[in-house]
């Protein structure tokens, strides 16, 4: 003899399963994250005075830093951070030299994919000390505070420079919207250079 649920049970059963399944297909995605408003008084001048070094990565590449702002090492690059400045260098394997169209493509709208809140700016060829690379302009939010929770707006300058030899790297610079460093990212941009 084969024991089984009345009908009516089985019913009840099959639907409150269903409206459960229902209920969790009809969750709305998160959103995404939408750019936060700049700071009328942005902090983060890097100081007219600010005393450079030169670091010398074992990775194959130097740049000029700011003195005194610490310094975070990965298998891939380096960071060098204070408050929300930023100063990141990051290889990739890379065979063929990027184009405007190959970042615009892929990298750029891989930022935009999976950075905070992202909008590019510009894609544009620059020359940096007779060497011509590709860089991208872009606003994005910054990391929350781990303190405070508070994020701001950043404006960030990104540069790919290629070694020739199979390698990229990324050059990425932050600071607060509205900061005004585009000297002193100069200086740290045109300072880079393969060993």
């Amino acid at each position: 003899m084969r024991a089984t649920l009345p009908r009516s049970i089985t019913l009840a059963l099959l639907l409150a399963a269903t409206a459960g399944l229902a209920a969790h297909a009809a969750q709305p995605l998160p959103k995404p994250e939408v750019p936060i408003a700049a700071e009328k008084n942005p902090p983060g001048d890097i100081p007219d005075n600010q005393a450079f070094v030169t670091y010398r990565s074992p990775l194959g590449f130097h740049l000029s830093v700011p003195e005194g702002w610490a310094r975070r090492d990965a298998t891939d690059g380096v960071e060098f951070s204070d408050k929300y400045n930023r100063v990141q260098v990051q290889l990739r394997a890379q065979a063929t030299a990027p184009t405007i169209e190959s970042v615009r493509a892929d990298l750029a709208a891989t930022l935009e994919r999976e950075g905070r809140a992202v909008r590019i700016v510009r894609v544009g060829a620059v020359t940096l000390n007779r060497t011509q690379v590709i860089e991208v302009r872009y606003g994005s939010n910054s990391d929350p505070n781990p303190v405070t929770n508070k994020a701001i707006r950043l404006d960030n300058a990104r540069y790919y420079f290629w070694s020739g030899h199979g390698k990229l790297a990324l050059l990425t610079l932050a600071t607060p919207a509205g900061a005004d460093n585009a000297d002193q990212w100069q200086l740290i941009a045109k300072s880079f250079g393969w060993q």
